[in-house]
């Protein structure tokens, strides 16, 4: 295995808890600081107080399972079971239905409403929401994001934009799964605290190299599971090829997204190990 400069190689498999029972939800809400009133699900570490916090955003697709009305989606379950079993609390806001739609990845990035500004505002009010709350501790909380929601954890510790000295509160780390780089690449991006990035070495959608410069540049950790596309840790399904995403790679010739059981296993052993490391 070819080891590339600046970029983390992860190697070897290491056990995930297995899981029994699926966590349970409360809805909650706060104001983004774009003044829109933002719906999230709230999960709890069972019959303990929480050891720390995790701000989750979504991608693209959205929060929800497309069959399942008001349920999360396998991959956002599957998070919220593992981090809870673990003792984390769990907000996952849900900057899409408040907004009317219900996903954003068949529209093209320019023509998108729901943009990365719009992310940003929700997840920097998401973190202070927590900041907030009685059971939660300002200096205990992470952020993790996927896709869209992976370049929003960027854009939300980018302390090169204009706002950052008004953020009070910050992630103590922040965790990327494939996120679009490029935008953070020409914006000067400078985080405001200890980022990691989990990308696949295969991915036409958000292509590792954008974020592999980036982590050079901003002295962050990269890791590339080799063999992966987009949407590698979804616990179930296959690799597709998806004709309905005009982004990507080569515009107008789809994208694949699809699970690699090994470079899920090692990426959400990886946010164990960081959580374990940034609020033990």
């Amino acid at each position: 295995m070819k080891l590339v400069p600046g970029v983390l190689w992860s190697v070897g498999l290491v056990a995930v808890v297995a899981l029994a029972g699926s966590a349970c939800a409360e809805e909650v809400s706060f104001k983004s600081l774009d003044g829109t009133r933002i719906k999230a699900q709230l999960f709890h570490p069972a019959k303990q107080p929480p050891r720390g916090a995790v701000v989750a955003l979504h991608g693209c697709g959205g929060l929800y399972a497309r069959h399942r009305k008001g349920q999360l989606n396998a991959r956002h379950q599957a998070a919220a079971d593992m981090l809870t079993a673990q003792g984390y609390a769990v907000l996952f806001p849900d900057s899409l239905t408040t907004r009317g739609e219900d996903e954003i990845c068949t529209q093209g990035i320019g023509a998108r409403s729901i943009d990365q500004a719009k992310r940003r505002a929700d997840a920097l009010a998401a973190l202070f929401w927590v900041a907030s709350q009685p059971w939660a501790q300002p200096e205990r909380i992470a952020l993790l994001g996927w896709s869209s929601g992976g370049s929003a954890v960027l854009s939300a510790t980018d302390t090169s934009r204009g706002d950052a000295p008004t953020q009070v509160v910050r992630p103590v780390v922040a965790i990327a799964f494939y996120p679009g780089c490029r935008t953070a690449l020409k914006s000067g991006y400078r985080s405001s605290t200890r980022l990691v990035m989990l990308v696949a070495e295969k991915d036409d959608w958000t292509p590792p190299g954008p974020c592999v410069e980036l982590g050079q540049r901003a002295g962050a950790e990269v890791i590339v599971y080799p063999d992966s596309y987009h949407g590698f840790d979804n616990p179930f399904g296959q690799v597709r090829l998806r004709t309905d995403v005009p982004n990507g790679l080569n515009p107008g010739q789809g994208v694949h997204v699809g699970r690699n059981p090994v470079a899920a296993q090692q990426a959400n052993a990886r946010v164990l190990e960081l959580l374990q490391q940034a609020l033990p």
